[in-house]
């Protein structure tokens, strides 16, 4: 299957099996500037995206396998989709209207990105494809069952990515649930804008005068904290690695980076939250979204026992992430924005990554 169009081309390509014996395919969105990324219909799971550098070279930019094989065995959420609910919920447990819902306990003693077989796990069906006005668009839809994971409510989401022809990657979320639920909905690609190595050069800004501190098992205490005079002020332009292994508190409880964000922007509007410069190659990523968090990781879990892409070894800090998001553990910190969701609301949530060079 091929689309093709002025704003872009879209080619579809078997891409292997699941145990079971479904069909997993990929879907390789162009635009008319020659930017690609490719997305399985596993997880969601973009594979590979190419940004330029500044003599206008195209390279891929983030980390993942070669083959659907690597994502089954073994992925730290490699570029995945991410729900029912991203980041992590305090012993698997909320209550809501009363009930106490008891999730998996995935990330000891936590429950973590939806659970055992969170959104980037399962096959999501393809229901559409097209070349837009906007660049090569491609939507995804998966139907989470009522007590799915631990969570009530039949979910119905939609995932559309479009790769624009300003050379954004725009992801839109969208979904309806019949009986109240929470729901926090996110991408986790992992970026190395040099294309392999540590990203410790790399210069992050973050547009957040507060983050939410965690404790000891990267829980919120539920205070929102100013980043004056921590190692987690990125108002102003900073190497990731100039901070990273400071002696402090926070530092120490993510192993790093690894934390929320409280981004400056007006509640549901759709802003820049932060971006990330590479010195060696000019290349920029500039984070936007509609949600109120950001959750900036720094691959500290990468360990050296994964074999990426090509046989690469991936080590500890050779990528970030930008994960837009409502805050960690909100069903459990009613001061938090709430991540509820109720039968006949709409949700809808916006991220898109644009790529240029300087």
């Amino acid at each position: 299957m091929s689309e093709q169009s002025p704003a872009g081309s879209i080619v579809r390509s078997a891409f292997g099996q699941l145990p079971n014996g479904a069909a997993v395919d990929l879907y390789q969105l162009r635009n008319p500037h020659g930017m690609e990324v490719h997305i399985a219909t596993y997880g969601g799971i973009v594979t590979f995206l190419t940004a330029p550098d500044r003599q206008g070279h195209w390279a891929d930019v983030v980390l993942g396998y070669d083959s659907l094989a690597g994502y089954l065995k073994s992925s730290p959420y490699f570029g995945a989709l991410i729900g029912r609910y991203a980041n992590r919920i305090a012993h698997g447990s909320f209550a809501l209207n009363g009930t106490r819902y008891m999730l998996a306990i995935n990330n000891a003693p936590n429950s973590l990105h939806g659970g055992i077989v969170g959104f980037d796990k399962v096959l999501w069906k393809v229901t559409g494809s097209a070349v837009t006005p906007e660049g090569p668009a491609l939507t995804l839809g998966y139907v989470s069952a009522d007590g799915e994971e631990g969570y009530p409510g039949t979910l119905t989401v939609q995932a559309t990515y479009t790769l624009t022809t300003k050379d954004a990657l725009r992801l839109e979320f969208t979904a309806s649930t019949d009986k109240d639920t929470v729901l926090n909905l996110t991408q986790h690609t992992y970026f190395n804008l040099r294309g392999h190595g540590d990203v410790l050069g790399s210069v992050a800004q973050i547009n957040a005068n507060t983050f939410t501190p965690i404790d000891s098992t990267q829980i919120p205490t539920g205070e929102v904290r100013a980043v004056a005079n921590t190692p987690l002020d990125f108002r102003s332009p900073m190497p990731i690695g100039a901070r990273i292994d400071a002696s402090d508190e926070q530092i120490c409880f993510g192993l790093g980076y690894d934390h929320n964000w409280v981004i400056d922007k007006p509640a549901g509007a759709l802003g820049v939250m932060a971006t990330v410069y590479e010195p060696e190659t000019g290349r920029v990523v500039e984070v936007s979204s509609s949600e109120p968090g950001l959750q900036f990781y720094t691959g500290n879990f990468l360990d050296g026992t994964i074999k990426g892409k090509g046989g690469r070894i991936y080590q500890r800090r050779d990528a970030f992430t930008l994960e837009p998001q409502h805050y960690p553990d909100s069903p459990n910190h009613l001061a938090f924005p709430s991540t509820v969701l109720k039968p006949g609301q709409p949700y809808r949530s916006v991220i898109a990554y644009r790529f240029f060079a300087r």
